[in-house]
């Protein structure tokens, strides 16, 4: 039987059709199943293994991509990877490079003593993180199985139904669309997907070209005062990366040809570079959308399935992996049966801002790169600002998202921010979050964690590079309480971590 495609309710109960009960049904052996298995689904899947969570992360596509695109991991997500032990296994497959000019490719040096260990941008191709990722989680128990589409559907209070393009019907507790910005699984649940369609398009790719580097980098210099984005880069081994505004707007999944490039080179530039023997080549728009809501009864949505934005300041990967950090313990409290009651509310609470946020500074940016003379001079303005320390470390901060803070109540600036990576008697902090638990600094050696043992370590240390008497950490790294005293401890391990075993 075909599940359901049902539409989301406008109230915030949702109805939704009760599935077949009876022995036609397929059995229970999922926890989770995850739409999707990019840089947000596989860190997702790692996650819920951490907690024993049983996860198969299902993906349409059979073979990687054929083009090799870089991308940059950001500081907050070198901070989560490093978190969980995988930043030495990522680190040799990159290149580092300063945390600057992000914001509209304004050429500004890095803040002065940005408050991380992990300043820097890793440039890393997408197909070798996307590897790591994924051997991570099957490491840790995850199943994947590539070439399998989610066409289907069917929720009740107990499970979701999932149909695969081949007729094959899955249960398990909960699904997760992790599923990219066309995602079948927000489309089949009715998610509103609020926004602007592109107004511009860009060609972007890797190839070859025969004019000598001082010609291109006098032209593409020449050429920057006016038009942005605009640019052909050295990106080793004789190849250049080239980014060139396209006549108008086409249909991304049609890939453009090399005379596509050289037609806008030679339209902007005078020249096409002599550009040949292209890697890869493709096109991006400025459309941006978000879903009205990030969970519909048992199915949520993460990273691209949730937002889309222009690639401007290169923050798409990194917002969808920090979805997964922020959704991979919550959603396994549930299951677990440890979760309070709106633990996993917090998800869309916490994470639609951030998103939010970062559609506006994408749509900021990508007015800065017009090339008419009012954003222009709005450009010019933003530059010399830059120049002040606290607006540049203010811009790269909600860049590289080191600067979000969650909120969780009136108390101290720390509450609610990620903690930096302290020094402690055992070497480093983030080195005591690999199993994705949460933790109790405690610097004055009288606190404890009583029945939560099971979910949260403690670690009493006098000598821990902090400014306050103790810290409550959740498995994200985000700072859930600030104190010294045992009662207020209590009520804060509760809040976030359920009811105490005695």
């Amino acid at each position: 039987m075909r599940p359901q495609q049902f539409t989301a309710e406008p109230s915030s109960q949702t109805r939704v059709e009760s599935p077949s009960t009876g022995a036609d049904r397929p059995p229970l052996i999922f926890d989770v199943i995850i739409a999707g298995c990019g840089p947000t689904g596989a860190m997702l899947a790692a996650e819920l293994r951490l907690h024993g969570v049983r996860v198969l992360v299902v993906e349409k596509e059979t073979e990687p991509a054929s083009f090799v695109r870089i991308v940059g991991l950001h500081v907050r997500s070198l901070e989560l990877l490093a978190m969980r032990g995988l930043l030495e296994r990522v680190l040799p497959h990159g290149r580092q490079r300063p945390a600057a000019g992000f914001f509209a490719a304004i050429a500004k040096p890095a803040p002065k003593d940005l408050d991380s260990s992990y300043a820097y941008l890793l440039g890393i191709p997408q197909p070798v993180i996307v590897g790591l990722l994924e051997e991570h989680a099957i490491e840790l128990g995850a199943q994947v199985r590539h070439g399998c589409a989610v066409v289907g559907i069917e929720q009740d209070d107990h499970c979701v139904t999932v149909e695969l393009a081949d007729g094959e019907q899955l249960r398990s507790r909960y699904l997760v669309g992790c599923d990219g910005g066309r995602s079948t699984v927000r489309k089949l649940l009715g998610v509103g997907f609020p926004g602007e369609p592109a107004r511009t398009e860009t060609l972007m790719g890797e190839m070859e070209v025969g004019a000598p580097q001082e010609e291109i980098a006098a032209t593409v210099n020449a050429i920057r005062e006016n038009h942005h984005p605009f640019w052909l880069r050295p990106a080793g081994n004789g190849v250049y990366s080239v980014v060139v505004p396209a006549a108008g707007v086409s249909d991304r999944a049609v890939t453009p040809t090399l005379e596509n490039f050289k037609q806008q080179l030679r339209t902007i530039a005078g020249t096409d570079f002599g550009v040949h023997s292209p890697r890869w080549l493709s096109r991006f728009g400025d459309a941006t959308r978000l879903a009205d809501r990030y969970r519909v009864g048992r199915v949520l949505l993460a990273g691209d399935a949730a937002h889309i934005h222009p690639p401007i300041g290169g923050q798409g990967l990194n917002l969808g992996v920090q979805d997964a950090f922020n959704l991979g313990w919550k959603l396994a409290a549930h299951i677990r049966g440890w979760a309070p009651e709106t633990l996993l509310d917090t998800y869309q609470a916490e994470r639609h801002p951030v998103a939010e946020d970062v559609l506006d500074n994408t749509r900021a940016q990508m007015e800065l790169l017009s090339p008419e003379p009012g954003p222009q001079a709005v450009r010019r303005l933003l530059t010399e600002l830059m120049d002040v320390d606290e607006v540049n470390r203010h811009l790269i901060e909600k860049i590289t998202a080191i600067g979000i803070r969650y909120d969780f109540g009136a108390g101290p600036d720390l509450l609610g921010r990620r903690l930096r990576d302290v020094a402690v008697k055992q070497g480093n902090l983030y080195g005591l979050l690999h199993r994705g638990r949460g933790l109790l600094l405690d610097r004055t050696e009288r606190l404890t964690v009583g029945g939560w043992t099971d979910r949260v370590d403690h670690l009493a240390d006098p000598t821990a590079e902090l400014d306050v008497p103790c810290v409550l950490l959740r498995p994200d790294g985000h700072v859930a309480w600030v104190g010294d005293d045992q009662q207020s401890l209590d009520e804060h391990l509760s809040r976030w971590f359920g009811e105490p075993v005695h």
